[in-house]
């Protein structure tokens, strides 16, 4: 009969042990996804910083065209504005779009960031090919 109670808490406590394991596991589970959270909020903020600033740089070179259309010939000029409008809507829709994505859009992120980039790259080369006539 001793061997037999022996038995039984031995029992009990392999089954207590494995109950103190799984909560232990849940525990880690959940540490996890908040430091998987916290890296992905991180990265969030550290695009978005990257990214606005390119845009403000890409508005104080859309003033410097604007200065420098102005000692362009009327024909030119015109040619010109039209096409500095058209970027000049691009950079305030990519500012939009930059601004409006958020943190609890976690699942789109990486399509986010990926499209992004290559609308920013594109816009950037438009930008460096502006008065070459290249579209």
């Amino acid at each position: 009969m001793a061997g037999t109670i022996t038995g039984c808490q031995s029992s009990a406590s392999k089954v207590e042990n494995a109950k103190d394991n799984v909560q232990e596991a849940r525990d880690n589970v959940v540490v996890a996804q908040q430091e998987l959270d916290q890296a992905l909020n991180d990265s969030i903020r550290q695009f978005k910083t990257e990214y606005q600033e390119r845009i403000t740089a890409n508005e104080k070179t859309i003033a410097e065209f604007k200065v420098k259309i102005g000692r362009e010939n009327k024909q030119s000029r015109v040619a010109y504005e039209k096409r500095l409008a058209e970027m000049e809507q691009q950079n305030t829709d990519m500012k939009r779009r930059l601004n409006e994505f958020n943190e609890n859009q976690k699942e789109n992120w990486v399509a986010f960031r990926v499209k992004f980039r290559h609308d920013m790259d594109q816009y950037g080369k438009a930008m460096h090919d502006f008065w070459t006539g290249k579209k």
